[in-house]
């Protein structure tokens, strides 16, 4: 059986600059429950927390 290959998280979620000591979070946080939200781009983009659904669609008014 083949092993699976495993990411670092860390570089998955957060950009760091070693130069300066900083790190940021990639994505948005979530205005409501506070965690972390997923960027669609399809079929609409959007963010959406995948916890309490709550959505914020891209580009529209």
């Amino acid at each position: 059986m083949a092993k699976k290959e495993v990411k670092a998280a860390a570089r998955l979620y957060y950009e760091y600059d070693v130069n300066s000591w900083t790190i940021r979070l990639k994505n948005k946080k979530c205005p409501r429950c506070g965690r972390v939200m997923a960027h669609h781009k399809k079929p609409v983009e959007r963010w959406h927390c995948g916890y309490c659904g709550y959505t914020e669609f891209v580009g529209r008014k």
